[in-house]
């Protein structure tokens, strides 16, 4: 197209500002924004360019340069080993961000934390809560050419909540998926769900059936497909996941060619990198490593609280049945043991706040509590009036490189016990072979471990961690928190479900299921060639938006 002359151009844009003026419809607004990261620490920014005088001629028409399609390569350090790269089976946050750059659900969250559309264009709920029929987006191809459709809809839901992976229980919501018609399907409950959506936004992955039943699952594995903005390209195990550009994407092509994940489970490797120019952008540091990259050309560092809570599980599964740890008043001295306010001053440099329970500060029923506070007399006290005076032994293990400083919280913790007559047997593991005995409930009687929600409430850490032998990861089960995670569940008044998760985490502590640690705010580091990253609460990204200066 050619370029129109200039005073042309001023009078179309003249006309276009009056009509704005004049009342043209304006967007609703949207929920509040979560806070957005922080600089850490502050960069000084250089002065803003000024505008040259406009041009008292109007310039020659010369050609508008064609659109420019991706370019450019980002490597992302990761601080894990994905154990998968399919959706449903991805073990913990930095798997499943990773994978997510290739798929789409049906709705998502936007950076306000609202649910829109996305591969739905459109749903209706029915009055009784129970029914929810989506309008799918027409024109949307799988990264192998396959129409997304209502069949691919069915085929994922049946695929997933009847795999047996670790999150099918997140697809086994739905009592039923089906087909109205090629763009419209009807998903039914068995009963009203508020988080329904939610879930559906951070879980149901979408993929091809076609594609599915040729390669099968160990196909798939190796070679997943969505409809997401990237599209895989390479796994090569323990070094590196390779993806590149989806042109067709249905919302436009990304701005960025070629994505590289590199898995660096130690953290000052990871500073190495930025430092260097090998990755772009390193996840997990501590504030040490932060403050080390201050001044270092070309990188910048981001700070922000996560919604991710800390602690040492108790399992009343399998390992932990025949254990002191059964009795709720060793579970309380256990807690009162561990100075928690000198583990964020001494570790984190006080860059964390004590956890007083499993719902995070930025949730929905948050109620503000004091936490057990370290009190190793009372800690003794309990021990000995449940007859374990003279303290015992007991297994324990701990992740290695899976998060920031978790091994020497660990072995503070192992000190802490021991003050109290607790002798606990730490064995720090390679995180893969950690999430595979804690998938199958092989772990010690105590572990330790983390949990972040993207869903704005505690809910899927709750049930997570608390659901019995039905869920994945869970290593405890209660039948009165069961009862309250299910009240949850059908509660769709906001306020009402508010108070039950204040009514569960005050029986969460007299009877607790964990040792509640800390709420940690973390580090990053980005290289200032990387534009539009932004990093949520719960440590998701979706790189769409974001560039990178060739």
């Amino acid at each position: 197209m050619k370029r129109k002359l200039l005073i042309l151009s001023l009078l179309l844009v003249a006309s276009m500002l009056l009509l704005t003026a004049c009342g043209a419809p304006q967007p609703a607004p949207t929920a509040a924004p979560a806070p957005a990261a922080t600089e850490a620490p502050a960069a000084t920014e250089a002065p803003a360019a000024t505008e040259a005088p406009a041009p008292t001629e109007a310039p020659a028409p010369t050609e508008v340069p064609a659109p420019i399609g991706p370019s450019g390569t980002l490597v992302r350090a990761i601080s894990t080993f994905p154990n998968s790269l399919d959706i449903p089976q991805t073990a913990e946050r930095q798997a499943s961000t990773t994978a997510w750059q290739m798929f789409d659900s049906l709705v998502w969250f936007d950076d306000d934390g609202t649910i829109v559309p996305s591969l739905a264009e459109s749903w209706d709920v029915s009055a009784d809560g129970m029914e929810y029929t989506f309008h799918l987006r027409k024109g949307v191809k799988f990264h192998n050419g396959e129409p997304f459709n209502a069949d691919a809809v069915v085929f994922s839901w049946e695929r997933a909540a009847q795999g047996n992976f670790e999150y099918s229980t997140h697809w086994q919501r739905a009592d039923s998926v089906v087909k109205v018609d090629d763009y419209t399907v009807k998903i039914t409950t068995t009963e009203p769900d508020a988080l329904f959506l939610s879930i559906m936004a951070d879980n149901w992955a979408m993929i091809p059936p076609k594609y599915f039943l040729e390669v099968g699952q160990d196909g798939f594995n190796e070679h997943p497909v969505g409809t997401g903005p990237f599209k895989f390209v390479e796994w090569v195990k323990g070094d590196h996941i390779t993806m590149e550009a989806n042109p067709d994407y249905w919302k436009g092509a990304p701005k960025i060619q070629t994505v590289i994940f590199r898995p660096i489970p130690e953290s000052a490797t990871r500073v190495a990198a930025i430092q260097t120019g090998e990755v772009d952008i390193v996840t997990r540091l501590n504030a040490e490593e932060a403050q080390s990259l201050d001044g270092i050309d070309n990188v910048k560092v981001i700070s922000y609280p996560l919604t991710r809570v800390f602690y040492i599980a108790f399992n009343n599964l399998t390992t932990g049945l025949d254990q002191p740890t059964m009795d709720a008043r060793v579970r309380k001295a256990m807690n009162y043991a561990i100075d928690i306010d000198a583990i964020i001053g001494a570790i984190f440099e006080g860059h964390a706040k004590p956890a007083i329970g499993f719902v995070a500060t930025s949730e929905l029923g948050y109620d503000n509590a004091a936490p057990f506070g370290y009190d190793p007399e009372k800690a003794k006290a309990l021990l000995a009036e449940a007859g374990y005076a003279d303290g015992f032994e007991i297994g324990m293990a701990c992740p290695a490189g899976a998060y920031t400083h978790f091994e020497e919280v660990c072995e503070s913790i192992v000190g802490y016990l021991s003050d109290v007559g607790i002798t606990a047997n730490l064995d720090i593991m390679e995180s893969g072979q950690y999430w595979d005995l804690e998938g199958n409930k092989q772990l010690p009687p105590l572990f330790g471990d983390s949990w972040s929600s993207a869903v704005g409430e505690g809910y899927p850490r709750l049930i997570g961690a608390l659901g019995g032998m039905d869920f994945t990861y869970s290593a405890w089960y209660d039948e009165k928190i069961a009862t309250m995670l299910n009240e949850i569940k059908v509660t769709v008044d906001q306020q009402a479900r508010a108070k039950i998760y204040r009514e569960l985490q005050t029986y969460m502590r007299e009877d607790p299921p964990f040792i509640y640690l800390y709420e940690p705010v973390t580090f990053e580091a980005i290289n200032t060639r990387v534009h539009g990253y932004h990093p949520r609460s719960a440590e998701t990204y979706f790189l769409f938006n974001v560039s990178v200066d060739d």
